[in-house]
């Protein structure tokens, strides 16, 4: 396929560091556009699985995740033009601060570097609860530190006062940098948050809805919807491919017949990306969800299971009462079935988690600590298992707070380093692969394929 122009008016949200309101602003104008008729296409910056979840309930429309380090640059615009289709313009959350990226390895999965590789304008979302004139002096910081980033307007948060608006306003007047809305201090709208972030939408969802329809509401009245979106139309045209899972899998490549593969869902299992059951799709899968909380059997038929990330520490004591299903988890790898875990499926396959039984399928026990594991892993598949030929290499993510043990079984899944030292981590062989190592498969598409060709009905 050749590159064509992507027209679609797109803008980041970014903010000097965490905790400035991104999420909150991000989602308040998905929702407030959303509501005036526009169809809004929402990304995060980064591997976050949370925040999208409330793009999606905002957007009416599956939220996405952009991150260089996991799927590679080059990926970034092919992405965003196949979650951008159809939409009347997209909006991008940044992560963290709008330069920090990956540890050690410059601008990469930054913010900064996704609205470059996008041609997109920043909107700059600062926390002016303890700011006065000097907030021009950070945005102006902000703005020469990468001139080929485009901060194009500033939303003011947690604003104390119509004087102290006017304060800020007339700051940043001087920069030549508009201010396009101004949120108060005593209208923020919180949600619950957990050890790993926010709680994610399926946990909460009436509350959600509720929290999200508030912040549409608050950004409706507090910020410029029509100059947001002025901003979102002075988006270059790009010219770029749309990612295709068809094209990456190799079309007519498709296992016959159809086989099935369940995907854990539900609060327990919340983490995953959509272009993960895309490219199970394009590979010849059925994909069937399922709810370890309720369903007491796997879906009828399946020879293939993915177990991805989520909170299973939360909910472990109705995972263990569960017997039915974890049996029938237990049955199905003793059968033969393919099996792919990531992080909380790590956990949920293991004998115990925190003194409750779980499946018994990995011989190895988990327990919930204080410390908290996070970063980005350059990996190589250890052993030839249903995920990954051995030597396989590929880029992932680690966020969790609990501790299996032993980390690693006989073959392991993956070598990396962290923190200067070797790694050997998790467990894998000829039908199985369970890690803590978060991985978003447009990194690397085989993974699909050879899951897919793995499978047959157990």
């Amino acid at each position: 396929m050749t590159a064509s122009p992507l027209t679609v008016p797109r803008v980041v949200i970014a903010a000097p560091a965490s905790g400035h309101g991104k999420t909150t602003i991000a989602t308040g104008i998905i929702k407030a556009l959303t509501g005036r008729g526009f169809t809004v296409a929402p990304f995060k910056v980064g591997p976050d699985y949370i925040d999208p979840g409330y793009h999606s309930l905002a957007a009416g429309r599956t939220g996405r995740n952009l991150d260089p380090y996991m799927v590679g640059t080059e990926r970034i615009a092919p992405l965003f033009a196949h979650g951008a289709a159809g939409a009347d313009l997209a909006v991008i959350e940044g992560v963290m601060g709008l330069y920090d990226g990956a540890t050690g390895e410059g601008e990469l999965a930054s913010t900064a570097q996704v609205a470059k590789l996008l041609d997109a304008p920043v909107l700059f979302v600062v926390d002016a609860a303890a700011q006065g004139r000097s907030v021009a002096a950070l945005v102006h910081g902000f703005r020469a530190f990468d001139p080929e980033v485009r901060i194009a307007g500033v939303i003011l948060n947690r604003v104390g006062s119509e004087n102290h608006r006017n304060i800020l306003t007339e700051a940043l007047d001087e920069l030549g940098v508009p201010v396009l809305g101004a949120l108060r201090r005593d209208a923020a709208v919180a949600n619950p948050s957990r050890h790993l972030g926010l709680v994610p939408v399926a946990e909460r969802r009436a509350e959600s809805v509720a929290a999200v329809d508030a912040l549409g509401a608050l950004v409706d009245v507090g910020v410029q919807l029509d100059e947001v979106y002025r901003l979102a139309r002075s988006a270059a045209p790009l010219d770029v491919t749309a990612w295709d899972p068809a094209e990456e899998i190799g079309r007519g490549r498709g296992v016959r017949p159809r086989p099935r593969i369940a995907i854990a869902s539900g609060p327990a299992f919340t983490f995953s990306y959509a272009e993960n059951a895309e490219l199970l799709a394009a590979a010849g899968a059925e994909v069937c969800p399922f709810d370890p909380l309720h369903d007491e059997a796997l879906p009828e038929g399946v020879g293939g299971l993915v177990i991805g990330g989520g909170f299973p520490e939360v909910y472990a004591p109705e995972l263990a009462a569960n017997d039915a299903l974890r049996e029938n988890v237990s049955k199905f790898a003793r059968l033969g079935g393919a099996i792919a875990a990531e992080c909380a499926g790590l956990l949920y396959l293991g004998k115990s988690l925190d003194g409750l039984p779980m499946c018994g399928v990995v011989d190895a026990e988990a327990v919930m600590t204080d410390r908290l594991t996070l970063g980005y892993r350059h990996a190589v598949a250890a052993s030839e298992s249903v995920l990954a030929a051995a030597g396989t290499r590929v880029s992932g993510h680690e966020f969790h707070r609990t501790v299996v043990s032993p980390s690693a079984g006989s073959p392991p899944a993956w070598h990396w380093r962290r923190n200067g030292g070797a790694v050997t981590e998790g467990f894998a062989g000829s039908r199985i692969h369970a890690s803590y190592l978060h991985l978003h498969w447009a990194g690397a598409p085989s993974i699909a394929r050879r899951l897919v060709e793995s499978c047959g009905v157990v």
